[in-house]
């Protein structure tokens, strides 16, 4: 079963291609590849929450010491009878909090649609408190569906270090005109084909042969909001996908 309830670490790259096909079999060395999908790959879509005035967006792009999003998200080709999860995540003070329960996808649209907990009993839902707090949150910051960002990612479980994993995202896109998750990874690139946002989790803290390995091939902390980006995309506030040169990171 998915985790559920988890707090970690998070730390972000912007890394050439060329740079992930060379960090990979130095990682495999000491981790394996995520049992989900085939080598570790698999495609993730999600489709976010924000309020009319923005809070969301705002909370990420000025860097509060307390934000949170939420979002809908389903994995490679899922459609309205398979799974699908609500999340709630958090992060404070550099340390993100996960909230998230397993729903199937025709659930949620109708959750989300009622905007109401009267059906949650006929709902097969894995944690129904997190439904709770997802309802919660919602009506807080009056959130409705903003926009869908997908991308492919690999990714890599410790074999030592039970805490860590490395996910790489690439083929990142962003659509607003088509809200539907089902749909598939459709829109347009909001980060440069040529490059790959990096990832490391971890509960305490990063391995010294991660940080040696990180160092040698030159692999700087960069963190790009993919929420942000891509609509800041989307609303035209930028007119181009993110690139490497870009002195200012979100």
């Amino acid at each position: 079963m998915a985790l559920e309830i988890f707090s970690r670490y998070e730390l972000k790259y912007l890394i050439p291609y060329h740079v992930y096909q060379q960090i990979v079999p130095h990682l495999l060395e000491r981790m394996r590849y995520d049992k989900f999908g085939d080598q570790g790959r698999y495609n993730i879509i999600s489709l976010y929450f924000d309020s009319k005035d923005k809070k969301i967006y705002y909370e990420t792009r000025n860097k509060l010491r307390f934000r949170q999003k939420l979002r809908l998200r389903i994995y490679d080709d899922a459609g309205l009878e398979d799974a699908a999860f609500l999340e709630v995540k958090q992060k404070y003070n550099n340390v993100v909090n996960k909230r998230r329960t397993k729903i199937k996808l025709k659930d949620a649209y109708h959750f989300l649609d009622t905007q109401s907990l009267q059906h949650k009993h006929q709902y097969d839902v894995s944690n129904p408190q997190i439904l709770n707090e997802v309802h919660a949150f919602r009506n807080l910051y009056e959130l409705d569906p903003k926009i869908i960002v997908s991308y492919d990612r690999q990714a890599f479980h410790g074999l030592y270090e039970d805490d860590l994993r490395v996910t790489f995202d690439y083929n990142l896109m962003c659509r607003d005109d088509n809200l539907a998750v089902e749909t598939g990874p459709l829109g347009r690139n909001f980060v440069a084909n040529d490059l790959v946002i990096m990832e490391v989790k971890v509960t305490h803290s990063v391995p010294l042969w991660l940080t040696r390995l990180l160092s040698e091939l030159e692999c700087e902390k960069k963190s790009v909001s993919k929420f942000c980006t891509s609509i800041d995309l989307a609303e035209n506030k930028r007119k181009e996908p993110f690139h490497l040169k870009e002195k200012v990171f979100i």
